[in-house]
């Protein structure tokens, strides 16, 4: 009687990797873009809450010093606010892209936390308004301006 050895098998078959990759795309494609709305969700909401950290540090050098301070160009730290706004690097481009803008007697408000042509069109910054407003770019707190957005954090008298 002649014993016959089975070869041990090394390896996957072909068939076997076909359905590890089609499992992995699978996954893959029910996984990312949730996990990329996610990274939008995040960005609104970081947005949202330093235009927020911004405006009431403003309001509280109005509140210490009696007023607010002289308006200045984009990316330009306002005068005496380095303290206030310690948090929030000024002079750096924002989430959304563009710079942070200081608006005093501007675009027809008496006080503004501003951001300068951002990269974001405006669907995008529709969400960032529900979050902080209404959800009209038009009307409310958040709103647009020539080449950006702002919130206004004190209308003219």
């Amino acid at each position: 009687m002649v014993m016959r050895h089975k070869k041990a098998r090394e390896g996957f078959t072909l068939v076997e990797i076909m359905i590890v990759v089609a499992i992995i795309g699978l996954l893959s494609s029910i996984g990312i873009p949730g996990m990329l709305r996610a990274g939008v969700e995040s960005r609104n909401k970081r947005f949202a809450s330093e235009i927020k950290t911004a405006g009431h540090a403003f309001v509280q050098y109005a509140f210490e010093t009696g007023g607010y301070p002289a308006d200045k160009l984009p990316a330009q730290m306002p005068d005496g606010m380095e303290s206030y706004l310690s948090k929030l690097n000024w002079a750096e481009e924002t989430v959304i892209g563009g710079n942070w803008d200081w608006d005093y007697q501007q675009f027809g408000v008496l006080a503004a936390v501003s951001v300068k042509d951002p990269n974001w069109d405006s669907s995008r910054m529709m969400k960032i308004d529900s979050i902080i407003d209404d959800g009209n770019l038009a009307t409310g707190q958040f709103r647009s301006r020539a080449n950006g957005y702002m919130y206004v954090l004190e209308e003219n008298p």
